[in-house]
């Protein structure tokens, strides 16, 4: 004979619609919060924290909160897998953190941070510096006369590898566009190609010379060079817009332009090349140049 269960038929469940939100609310946050040691969701954890957190009288069974997850209309997989985070760039920022991940596991592959930046001649950044006359040491805003050939400001590529903490340099005679891009990646895989290294895992935004399709077309194509004859693959990760943080190499070039500064005099073009190359310990080599608008 079979035993039947105890109690009412009827019975109406603890975890009922009226705590269907809170319950919901628990499992869209992680059990770290709630001082758990792990950051996904079993059903004994969520009985845990929903007694903790007061949502039932007593500890609930392990089918007894199966049940109650089923009514919020999802099958128990694992709540990571049904969960999604409400940050629209979430999947961009994991994508970054597996690049990172991946790089730490592969001694032939290197994770580099790529930025472009402006040096400017006459732009002063906000600094403070020691100075022994009880004047304060001031910065003047410089002018460029008419008969200087140089440009008021000089763009520059860079490359922050993960693996060494050092910054790969190349400057540019004019702006960054496709072309240079395409130049500057090409040298980039050479030097990496000549240390042993077999991909580049490439962190970079969403600039237009970055997302063309003459960039993304001539990355395929170098790719697909580099199985059939051996080089540095290039892996690209695109970061979520106006998400600075997610690149460290934006301080540095906040560091560097505060290194290069010259308060009493106006440098001139190579002067600034020189003292940033020197500044990050890179090669002094000739600015790659815009050939194409």
């Amino acid at each position: 004979m079979d035993e039947k269960k105890r109690g009412p038929k009827d019975a109406q469940p603890i975890l009922d619609e009226a705590k269907a939100d809170p319950l919901k609310g628990i499992l869209h946050q992680s059990p770290r919060r709630f001082g758990k040691a792990r950051s996904t969701w079993t059903l004994d954890l969520l009985a845990d924290v929903a007694f903790e957190q007061e949502l039932t009288p007593r500890r609930l069974s392990h089918e007894a909160v199966r049940q109650a997850v089923k009514r919020l209309g999802h099958g128990w997989k694992r709540a990571k897998q049904w969960i999604t985070s409400p940050d629209p760039a979430y999947a961009r920022k994991k994508a970054r953190d597996r690049l990172i991940r991946l790089a730490a596991t592969y001694p032939d592959w290197v994770l580099g941070y790529q930025d472009e930046c402006w040096w400017s001649r006459l732009a002063l950044p906000a600094m403070h510096a020691w100075a022994g006359d009880p004047r304060p040491l001031r910065l003047v805003e410089q002018t460029v006369p008419k008969t200087d050939p140089d440009p008021k400001a000089l763009s520059c590529y860079g490359l922050l590898r993960a693996d060494t903490g050092r910054m790969l340099l190349r400057f540019v005679t004019g702006r960054t566009v496709s072309q240079v891009t395409e130049d500057y990646l090409a040298w980039v895989c050479e030097r990496l190609k000549a240390e042993g290294k077999k991909a580049l895992l490439l962190v970079w935004d969403n600039a237009a010379w970055h997302v063309s399709k003459r960039v993304r077309a001539w990355i395929e194509a170098h790719n697909r060079t580099a199985r059939a004859a051996g080089g540095v693959r290039i892996v690209a990760c695109f970061l979520p817009v106006k998400s600075p943080w997610l690149n460290p190499i934006e301080p540095r070039w906040a560091h560097g332009k505060k290194a290069i500064v010259e308060p009493e005099r106006l440098l001139a073009a190579n002067e600034v090349r020189t003292r940033v190359c020197d500044y990050y310990g890179c090669e002094h080599l000739e600015p790659l140049a815009q050939l194409s608008a």
